[in-house]
């Protein structure tokens, strides 16, 4: 361990990258406080992962709660940083600290601005997800999906989706739309293999014969796809359905069609071609349209920085200063204010909230570490390094005491949703709402 230093640092967010880069920052020595938004730590990690994935899970939870056990580190669960927040940004930046390490992931949803995205029965990925992983609010919204299901994009998320909706829901059809060709999808064997088994092979190879002369015109190899989905047969999950999956290549969404009581019957899609241009692949559209049948419309297409969290956003990400006094592998964590010319002072991104990734855990551990090192060059040169009032920052934060979580708070919840899940034979247990885990931690407190 490092001697102890005078820095005191705050990383909103406890997802991968926050908590990963609040051990490197307890490692070197600096005191941290950990806001989280949610009641529990983790992040995508915790709520992101498939939910049977309970050795993986386990796994990921012992270390964050190392982490966050560590005497450097204070965590401040149910805490909100925002315009609509608990607390407003540059009210913590008042606060005193040293810097501000903002790792709260993509909390918005990305749409394409299309005409009836707006009717009963469509959604972004992002709710499905989190619905489906219990965590609050989303747990208890009500998401009414049909028979014949959409989603839109070609990636680990829509397969994840496509496997709940055909082993939890038995939907009739869940139908993937690729806006470009089958070389150009983007999720991995093992996803696969989750649902291979419902995959409707026929119209599969359809699809791949249709497009056949097209992708060989472009040096695409159509067997080479053949080949990989045909590979993910080996360790083909068992399925419990009978519902109809397929990939539908070369589409884009124009528009989704309602009926007369607002509910989702059909999507108008416009069929691509593929073009090279600059060595990449694109798709172009050809001006045919046709409606393709459906009740249910799931936008797997990524996801968007909160625009209200209170720092300059750049589209789908907050801005960056592209030339970075502290750059790490010529990289920049450095928050910028675009209109001011200059950065946000002390303020730095990590993991999505810098830069959308993979969502491995993985990738999401290394740009918060190295976030942390860009970091510390900044710490190693403020003048005035005196010691913090921890206990002025400490007490600012448990005036929400009735809703703050800490991590005495966490210990309490954990242990009884691990009595409860023993008790019912079940491998996990989880409470749905905010309120059930608030009640839990104060009755246990008190008793």
């Amino acid at each position: 361990m490092k001697p102890a230093s005078n820095f005191c640092v705050a990383v909103i967010g406890a997802g991968p990258a926050g908590l990963f880069a609040a051990k490197e920052l307890a490692e070197q020595g600096v005191h941290v406080f950990l806001l989280n938004r949610d009641v529990k730590p983790g992040g995508l990690a915790e709520y992101g992962i498939y939910p049977d994935k309970h050795k993986l899970k386990d796994g990921l939870r012992k270390q964050f709660n190392s982490i966050i056990e560590m005497p450097e580190v204070e965590y401040f669960g149910n805490f909100e940083i925002g315009e609509h927040g608990d607390m407003r940004l540059n009210e913590l930046r008042d606060m005193g600290f040293d810097a501000v390490l903002v790792a709260v992931g993509a909390q918005g949803t990305k749409w394409l601005g299309l005409e009836g995205e707006s009717l009963e029965g469509v959604y972004h990925a992002k709710d499905i997800v989190y619905y489906y992983n219990q965590l609050p609010p989303f747990s208890m919204r009500d998401y009414a999906i049909g028979k014949n299901v959409a989603i839109i994009g070609v990636g680990n998320v829509m397969m994840d989706i496509a496997r709940y909706l055909i082993s939890e829901k038995h939907v009739e059809s869940v139908t993937a739309i690729a806006r470009r060709g089958p070389a150009e999808i983007k999720f991995t064997k093992k996803e696969l293999e989750y649902v291979i088994q419902n995959l409707d092979f026929d119209d599969f190879h359809q699809e791949i014969n249709r497009f056949t002369p097209l992708m060989e015109s472009i040096g695409q190899d159509p067997q080479k796809i053949i080949s990989f989905f045909d590979s993910a047969m080996i360790k083909a999950e068992e399925t419990n359905s009978d519902t109809k999956f397929k990939i539908r290549f070369l589409l884009s969404t124009k528009s989704i069609q309602g009926d007369e009581d607002g509910r989702v019957n059909g999507m108008v899609v416009e069929e691509n071609t593929l073009v090279v241009a600059n060595g990449d692949t694109k798709a172009r559209g050809t001006g045919k349209l046709s409606v393709l049948p459906c009740d249910t419309v799931i936008f797997a297409i990524g996801d968007k920085v909160d625009p209200s969290f209170g720092l300059p956003v750049n589209y789908t990400e907050y801005f960056k200063n592209m030339k970075p006094k502290y750059a790490c592998d010529g990289v920049s964590y450095e928050s910028f204010d675009p209109s001011l010319n200059e950065n946000v002072e002390g303020v730095f991104l990590a993991g999505w909230a810098r830069e959308a990734s993979s969502g491995l855990v993985g990738t999401a551990r290394r740009d918060g570490v190295t976030a942390v090192k860009c970091m510390m060059k900044y710490l190693e040169e403020k003048p005035n390094n005196s010691p913090k009032d921890i206990d002025k920052i400490r007490k600012k934060f448990l005036e929400n005491k009735d809703t703050i979580v800490t991590e005495l708070d966490l210990k309490t919840l954990q242990l009884e949703e691990m009595r409860i899940a023993a008790e019912r034979g079940l491998p996990s247990y989880k409470f749905s709402t905010n309120a059930e885990m608030i009640s839990v931690i104060k009755h246990k407190v008190a008793s």
